[in-house]
C-alpha cells in the first residue's frame, strides 16, 4: 500500500540550499563579459521633457551605451494590454493606456525612466547617470482621484477629453427597492490608501543574446516566466522557443512581480541584441519605491440596508479606484473589489458603480489580495456600524447573513475578474467565525475582561471579521513527470516560486503517488525550457491549479508504472504496490522491481515500442478549474489603544482559516504566520 505523504509535517527541501547561500537568485548569475544598467528616472510625477543631452555620458569611461527613447526608433512603442475589458459587459467605458519603455514627450509619474546607461561596472553606470542633462517643464501633478476627475483637470493623458480610464456598474436585484423597506441604512466614506509590497528581494534582470545559437535567455525575478516569453518574442520578433525565460528562486512576489512588461524588462532585452553582450540591473531600493507597481487605493461611499433584525437587505456603492499614470491590468483589481464587497453574506441586493481614475502616481497592479481586500473591509465595517445601531453583537449579526453551507454553490450574479459570473465554490462560513470567536475568548472577554479593563481606565477592545477570498483562478497550468533511470523522479511545471514552499509541496503529491522518497523528487519550476506552457504564480493558485496538474501528471506516470512491471513480474497490475522506489507482489514483497530498472525497460536501445504505447515512464497534464476556489477564515483581535499617543498593542490575535486538504501543515503555519 502506498504510503501517505500528503498532510505529513515534513521539512522544506528547499531550506539548506536558502540557508547556506546556495540558491540561485537573479543578482547570482554571473556571465563573462556582462555588462551593468543604471536607469535616470523623472523626480517629477508630472512634466514636459523638453530636451535631453547625453553626450557627456557617452564620453565617460567604462560607458559603453546611453540610451533615449529616439534610440529606440521603431522599437520605441507602448507595452501591449495584459488584461482587455470584460467582453460579457456591453455598458462600459474602458481607455487602455500602457506604459512605455522610456519617455518621450512627457513624464506621467515619478520614478519614469528617461534614458538607460550600459557601462562596465554599475558603478560607473551610476555616476554616469549624474552627467545626463534633462530639460523637464514641471505640470501641475494630478493625485487626488476625485481633483482628476474635476472639468479642467490636468490630463494624464492628452488625447482623451478626461482623467476616466473605466466606468463600469453592476448589480443584483433592486437595491432601491430594498433601501425603501429597510429599518436601517448605515453610510460612511471609506478612504483606502496606497501600499507598496516591498519584497525583501527588489527586482532584477540579466538578459544575454547568444548570436551563434540565435538564443535570448532572460533571468528575471518575475511571477510569470511564460507569459513573458511569450510577450518578449512577440516584441522582437523572435519564436518563442528562442526565448527562454527563468524565474529562480525570488525572495517575495506580493504580485507587483507578475506586471509585464516593465519598461526594464523589453530594455535590457532590446540592449543585449543590439550589442550581443549580456546585461544586468538590479532595483536598487529608491527604486522600488517609485518604479515598481503598488496598489490599494480607493474611495468609496458605501452605505446598507438592513432590518431592524440585523438582517442585510442590500449593499450600494459608489468607488473610485486610482490605476496610476497607466492601466495594463485593466480592471482586475477594481472587478476585485466590486465582486468582493458582499463580503461572506448571503445580500439578495447588491449595486456598484465603479469609475477607474488616471492619476499621476506609480501604475498600479495586483499586491497581496488585489483588491479584494477593500471589498471585505468595506462588507465589515458598514456590518459593525449597523451592530452598534442595532445594538445587536457583532458576532451575532454576522451569523444572522453568513451564507449557510448549504447555499454553495452560491451563484453571485456579477462577474468577478475573469469575466465570468461570481461563483463561491463551498465552505461553511459559520463555522470558522465560530471557532474564531472560541479561540480568541470572545464571550469571556465582553462580559468579563473587557467590563473590568475598562473600569481600571483601560481602553480595550475586540474585533472579528469574516472574509472570503476567490483563488485558485485559471485558466490552467501544467507540469511533466520523469521517472529517471536511477529511480529519481525529475517534475517540472511552469509556475515560479517566491518562498511558498513549492519544491516540498508539490514533491509530496508526487512521492505519495509513485511510492518515492520527497528527497528523491528533483522540482523544477519557472523555467520555459523545462516547460513551455502555463500562466504564472499569482493568486493563491499554487496549490489549487498547478498542484492539481502535477497530480494528474503523476497518476498517469503511476499508470505506466504498474503496466511496465505487471509484465516485468509477471503479476496483474491489481496485486503491485508502489513503496520506496519499487514495485512490489503485495504478498510475495520479495518479488520486486525498481523504478530505476523500470525506466531502463520503458526506453529499450533494440526493439520496438509496442504499438499503441509510449518509451519512458514519463506524462504531462494539464488541470484548469471550472471556476475558482473561494477561501473563508475568520481573524479575531483584542487591542488596547493609548488615547494620548494612539499606540495600539495587540493583545492577541487569532486566524482561522478553512484550508481544504492540507499538503504540508508545517508549511501552512509558516504561510498563516508570514500573512499575519
Amino acid at each position: 500500500m502506498t504510503k501517505k505523504v500528503i498532510g505529513q509535517r515534513i521539512k522544506r527541501t528547499e531550506d539548506p540550499r536558502l540557508l547556506t547561500g546556495r540558491a540561485l537568485f537573479v543578482d547570482d548569475v554571473q556571465i563573462p563579459g556582462m555588462l551593468h544598467v543604471a536607469f535616470l528616472r523623472s523626480d517629477y510625477a508630472h512634466a514636459r521633457l523638453n530636451s535631453i543631452d547625453v553626450s557627456a555620458a557617452r564620453q565617460r569611461p567604462g560607458v559603453v551605451a546611453v540610451y533615449t527613447a529616439e534610440d529606440l526608433g521603431s522599437d520605441w512603442k507602448h507595452a501591449p494590454a495584459l488584461v482587455s475589458p470584460p467582453p460579457t459587459i456591453k455598458e462600459i467605458e474602458f481607455y487602455s493606456r500602457t506604459q512605455v519603455p522610456l519617455v518621450k514627450d512627457k513624464v506621467r509619474h515619478a520614478g519614469e525612466p528617461l534614458a538607460m546607461v550600459v557601462a562596465e561596472s554599475r558603478y560607473i553606470a551610476e555616476d554616469a547617470l549624474e552627467d545626463i542633462m534633462v530639460d523637464l517643464e514641471p505640470l501641475p501633478a494630478v493625485v487626488d482621484m476625485e481633483q482628476a476627475l474635476e472639468p479642467g483637470a490636468p490630463l494624464i493623458h492628452e488625447d482623451l477629453e478626461s482623467n476616466l480610464a473605466a466606468h463600469l456598474t453592476q448589480k443584483k436585484g433592486d437595491y432601491e427597492e430594498a433601501r425603501a423597506q429597510a429599518d436601517l441604512v448605515i453610510g460612511r466614506r471609506i478612504v483606502i490608501d496606497r501600499c507598496v509590497a516591498g519584497a525583501m528581494e527588489n527586482r532584477g534582470i540579466v538578459a544575454n543574446w547568444d548570436s551563434k545559437g540565435q538564443q535570448l535567455t532572460l533571468w528575471d525575478t518575475t511571477q510569470a516566466p511564460i507569459p513573458v516569453r511569450n510577450g518578449l518574442a512577440a516584441m522582437f520578433g523572435l519564436l518563442a522557443h528562442q526565448v527562454r525565460v527563468i524565474a529562480p528562486f525570488v525572495g517575495g512576489g506580493f504580485g507587483p512581480k507578475i506586471m509585464m512588461y516593465y519598461p526594464e524588462e523589453v530594455l535590457l532585452t532590446w540592449a543585449t541584441l543590439k550589442l550581443g553582450r549580456p546585461l544586468k540591473w538590479i532595483e536598487d531600493r529608491r527604486e522600488n519605491f517609485f518604479a515598481t507597481t503598488m496598489e490599494r487605493s480607493q474611495v468609496h461611499d458605501a452605505e446598507m440596508a438592513l432590518t431592524k433584525e440585523g438582517r442585510i437587505l442590500g449593499i450600494k456603492h459608489s468607488f473610485l479606484h486610482d490605476t496610476g499614470a497607466y492601466d495594463p491590468y485593466g480592471l482586475t483589481i477594481p472587478l476585485n473589489t466590486q465582486s468582493h464587497s458582499m463580503g461572506s453574506y448571503d445580500v439578495p441586493n447588491y449595486y456598484s458603480d465603479m469609475k477607474v481614475v488616471f492619476t499621476n502616481r506609480t501604475i498600479v497592479t495586483p499586491v497581496r489580495g488585489a483588491g479584494r481586500p477593500q471589498g471585505i473591509f468595506l462588507a465589515e465595517r458598514l456590518l459593525d456600524l449597523a451592530a452598534k445601531e442595532l445594538g445587536i453583537d457583532p458576532v451575532e449579526i454576522r451569523r444572522r447573513n453568513l451564507i449557510p453551507p448549504d447555499a454553495f454553490p452560491y451563484h453571485q450574479v456579477i462577474i468577478d475578474q475573469a469575466f465570468s459570473e461570481l461563483i463561491f465554490d463551498s465552505g461553511n462560513y459559520q463555522a470558522t467565525l465560530e471557532k474564531a470567536a472560541a479561540l480568541i475568548g470572545y464571550e469571556k472577554f465582553v462580559k468579563e475582561e473587557q467590563p473590568r479593563l475598562r473600569a481600571e481606565g483601560k481602553h480595550v477592545g475586540i474585533g472579528i471579521v469574516s472574509f472570503v477570498e476567490t483563488t485558485g483562478v485559471g485558466p490552467y497550468e501544467g507540469a511533466r513527470v520523469t521517472v529517471e533511470t536511477d529511480g529519481r523522479v525529475s517534475v517540472a511545471t511552469g509556475v515560479g516560486t517566491q518562498g511558498q514552499g513549492h519544491f516540498t509541496s508539490f514533491a509530496q503529491i508526487v512521492a505519495e503517488q509513485l511510492g518515492v522518497d520527497v528527497r528523491d523528487v528533483r522540482m523544477v519550476t519557472g523555467d520555459t525550457a523545462e516547460f513551455h506552457w502555463g500562466t504564472g504564480t499569482f493568486a493563491s493558485r499554487g496549490s489549487v491549479v498547478a498542484a492539481n496538474a502535477i497530480r494528474a501528471a503523476a497518476v498517469s506516470v503511476r499508470k505506466k508504472i504498474l503496466r511496465q512491471a505487471s509484465k516485468a513480474l509477471n503479476t496483474p497490475e491489481e496485486e503491485l504496490e508502489l513503496e520506496d522506489g519499487h514495485v512490489r507482489v503485495a504478498d510475495l514483497p520479495e518479488q520486486s522491481i525498481s523504478l530505476g530498472e523500470l525506466a531502463v525497460l520503458a526506453n529499450p536501445l533494440r526493439g520496438a515500442v509496442e504499438p499503441g504505447t509510449e518509451p519512458g515512464l514519463e506524462a504531462t497534464d494539464y488541470f484548469g478549474p471550472q471556476y475558482g476556489a473561494t477561501a473563508n477564515g475568520a481573524h479575531a483581535m483584542i487591542v488596547e489603544v493609548d488615547p494620548e499617543t494612539m499606540m495600539i498593542d495587540i493583545k492577541r490575535y487569532v486566524a482561522v482559516e478553512d484550508c481544504g486538504t492540507v499538503l504540508n501543515p508545517l508549511i501552512l503555519d509558516g504561510q498563516v504566520h508570514g500573512g499575519v
